[in-house]
């Protein structure tokens, strides 16, 4: 029985250094899927935690992570490998320096243990923050191709035997199919290499789009006000990535209306002409005119404060659903256009304001 005691005891040890350990820890399987990560391996790998244990280490790290060599090095020797002063860049978190021992469990499992020595300052990683998801993006694409095909195909086979009332429903999901399909094809989500095809458009005709889209779906219950310049002139933007980008930013006003919990939420869409108001400078677009305002508002309970400073960055999100990206691909969708995007928020009141440049034709007129 004492033996049995001793062996208890023993390993309840193993499992406290293991979880207190002031070093950050994951346990991987052979397919580099995370096992288990002790309470400092969840803090320094935060959201990210999900995509490895999801997808393997692979998918949360740079393709050319000398981490992911040292992984393979390790699997094939069945030997510990240590690597010293690596630079860890992990999706949606702050890059870091550490010593990085991977040491083999047996069956394929490899413990990682992290010895951090620095954290990249945040003034220097705000626009590798989305660089970081591009091989995210890529799998995402891939993804939700296959879907979509199938979403398209159904909505037909349903219009041959809707109504006349309900037609105008199954066209608009036929429409989205498509609008998400050309904008997977003409970019990789969050990637450098996006380049919006730009064209005169005319902002309201794209927000009407977008709010037809919500009305029938998340915003069902929840007023929508309309404040909006009529006489306001075209945009010089990609209609599709317009659309996205008002897609989400409605969609978190809806959420955050819904949230009140008393059937008061509440929407509100406005438009302005700014004269002199430029957008922020960006190190590969530079400062240019940005007159054209839209601004969408809630009132929900409000942004929480911690979260205000990271919010355009990818995978910050206080739902428990959430993906993080929605706001991460608007503000890069913007910055693109040579626009910018900002918010304020506060208990009651939430306001998403986007200025974007006018066509180069209206503006010379």
């Amino acid at each position: 029985m004492n033996g049995a005691v001793d062996i208890a005891s023993l390993q309840a040890l193993k499992v406290a250094a293991f979880e207190l350990g002031p070093d950050p820890v994951l346990v991987l399987d052979a397919a580099g899927a995370l096992v288990a990560a002790n309470d400092a391996g969840e803090d320094l790998f935060g959201q990210s935690l999900g995509l490895i244990a999801r997808g393997g280490l692979a998918l949360a790290l740079e393709p050319a992570s000398p981490v992911m060599a040292m992984l393979r090095r390790c699997s094939d020797r069945s030997a510990i490998v240590r690597g010293r002063n690596l630079q860890v860049e992990v999706f949606g978190r702050t890059p870091f320096l550490a010593d990085v021992v991977a040491t083999p469990l047996g069956e394929g499992r490899v413990l990682v243990n992290f010895v951090v020595s620095a954290i990249q300052p945040a003034s220097e990683r705000a626009a590798e923050g989305l660089q970081s998801v591009a091989g995210l993006g890529r799998l995402l694409a891939h993804e939700v191709k296959n879907p979509l095909a199938g979403i398209r195909g159904a909505a037909q086979l349903l219009k041959a035997g809707l109504g006349a009332a309900d037609l105008p429903l199954a066209q608009l999901i036929i429409e989205e199919t498509e609008r998400i399909r050309r904008l997977i094809d003409r970019m990789e989500v969050l990637a450098d290499a996006m380049t919006p095809q730009r064209e005169p458009v005319n902002i309201h005709r794209a927000l009407d789009r977008a709010r037809a889209v919500i009305a029938s779906g998340i915003a069902e219950g929840i007023a929508i006000h309309e404040d909006c310049d009529p006489s306001l002139p075209p945009a010089f933007a990609d209609a599709d990535q317009l659309i996205q980008v008002f897609l989400n930013l409605l969609k978190n006003a809806a959420e955050a209306a819904h949230a009140r919990g008393d059937g008061q939420g509440a929407i509100t869409i406005a438009t302005a002409f700014r004269h002199g108001a430029r957008s922020r400078r960006d190190s590969a677009i530079p400062v240019q005119a940005a007159p054209l305002e839209i601004r969408v508002i809630d009132n929900g309970p409000g942004v929480a404060p911690e979260l205000r400073e990271h919010l355009f960055e990818p995978f910050v999100t206080s739902k428990a659903h959430g993906s993080g990206l929605g706001l991460a691909l608007a503000a890069k969708l913007i910055r693109g256009h040579g626009g910018a995007v900002d918010f304020d928020s506060a208990p009651g009141r939430t306001e998403f304001r986007v200025l974007l440049p006018v066509h180069e034709a209206e503006a010379k007129s």
